[in-house]
């Protein structure tokens, strides 16, 4: 029917405007359909015909390029949200799993660490130092973008900043961890742990840089 297609047509517009989690968005579109239905039985009961109530009510509502960027910000703090809890869970853990598998390696340590450049230790506790410090990064910006998110001005440049974070971190921190694993004269692929810890550790680098990504891209379709 041609009534019912005028707000499907305008939630499926707004929707296809939009970039964000799924589940966010599929939550905003419904509220947003109910509303525009709720206003047009209203409408009806006034002695609307069902098109003209519908369109009204869309009308009302306001054009998709002046209502979108609010529900776009929306959208960004929610992937904020998400990529914040992934850097508060996944970067510790991911630190806390390589000091493991390097204190129970089945090599003597002394003898490695003998063969050790000067440069090694410090580049270590870098690396180190760098996991724990974008985790607590990850948990404040968690309390930012969730219960504080009222009382931040613009939550929406958390969602950049983790993003641009992610974009950074993950570059500096495989260029310090490759040179490691070349100097350290530990093959870790012939040992289980370390490979089933290598295989966990791309897998959560990549999930890193896909949230971080759909972080700049969310946030940058935010206008005004």
């Amino acid at each position: 029917m041609a009534s019912a297609s005028v707000i499907d047509d305008y939630v499926t517009g707004l929707a296809r405007s939009l970039r964000g989690p799924w589940r966010v968005k599929r939550d905003l579109m419904a509220e947003a359909r109910d509303g525009l239905v709720d206003a047009t039985e209203a409408l009806e009961a006034d002695g609307l015909p069902r098109s003209e109530a519908e369109r009204l009510a869309v009308e009302e509502f306001g054009a998709i390029g002046e209502i979108a960027p609010a529900y776009q910000e929306e959208l960004a703090v929610g992937q904020g949200r998400r990529t914040a809890l992934l850097l508060f869970l996944s970067v510790p853990l991911t630190t806390l799993m390589w000091s493991v598998i390097w204190q129970n390696y089945p090599a003597d340590p002394a003898a490695a660490m003998a063969q050790w450049p000067g440069w090694f230790g410090p580049v270590s506790r870098v690396v180190d130092y760098s996991g724990i410090a974008v985790g607590l990064l990850g948990a404040v910006a968690l309390v930012v973008v969730g219960p504080a998110r009222r009382r931040v001005r613009r939550p929406l440049l958390v969602t950049r900043a983790l993003g641009v974070l992610i974009w950074v971190k993950v570059p500096v921190v495989g260029v310090l961890s490759f040179l490691l694993s070349s100097a350290s004269a530990i093959d870790v692929t012939v040992y289980a742990p370390g490979v089933v810890a290598t295989l966990l550790t791309g897998a959560v680098t990549l999930w890193q840089l896909h949230s971080g990504t759909r972080c700049l891209m969310a946030s940058s379709r935010v206008s005004g």
